[in-house]
């Protein structure tokens, strides 16, 4: 167990995926597990907190969520991204991905998912919630965020911190063809006069 995370106030589950990063999904099922890595993934309500995430039919970790009947979602930082890259090009039927790339996890503390946090910023241990069609039609499931936690060193007071100190546990975000960029270089906005 990373000493650096700390649980997230579940009010503020959904800032932690709000900016689009590429996240490892987990699953597991009986003595089977998996990793695979998914670049769509949001937030669609607050309260409680709900999450999409498109999943293809085909994968065997859609295989182990229809299973389970949960996943979690890990938020790889920069110093994961080519374990990312590996864990969305090969197929966890040919192995367990977790042994092959050496990822340590460990059983998430409600529904038991495998949690990343050796190189990551976040986790939500999410619950399917079945919607049939939207699985169907367009791989997208959603679920219901049970509980979540970051490294304090990256999120914390429900709130994202990027600076040059953290740059290892900074999101990364999917370009195509094994291209990221790194979430940071913050901008902050100031208030406009009205009218």
């Amino acid at each position: 167990m990373n000493p650096h995370f700390r649980p997230v106030a579940l009010e503020h589950a959904s800032r932690l995926v709000n900016h689009g990063p590429t996240v490892l999904v987990t699953s597991a099922h009986g003595a089977q597990r998996n990793v695979m890595a998914a670049a769509w993934s949001m937030p669609v309500e607050f309260t409680p907190p709900r999450i999409a995430v498109v999943i293809d039919k085909q994968t065997f970790t859609r295989e182990l969520v229809a299973a389970s009947g949960a996943f979690a979602l890990c938020l790889p930082g920069t110093a994961l991204v080519d374990v990312t890259y590996a864990v969305g090009s090969t197929s966890g039927r040919d192995g367990d991905k977790f042994e092959r790339l050496g990822i340590v996890a460990r059983p998430g503390p409600k529904l038991g998912m495998p949690l990343i946090e050796t190189g990551c910023a976040a986790w939500l241990e999410c619950r399917l919630i079945p919607e049939p069609h939207t699985e169907a039609a367009y791989d997208t499931c959603f679920a219901e965020v049970v509980a979540a936690a970051a490294d304090e060193r990256v999120f914390s007071n429900g709130r994202w911190r990027f600076s040059d100190d953290n740059l290892e546990l900074q999101t990364i975000h999917h370009l195509g063809a094994g291209h990221f960029v790194r979430a940071g270089g913050v901008l902050h906005a100031k208030a406009l006069p009205a009218g």
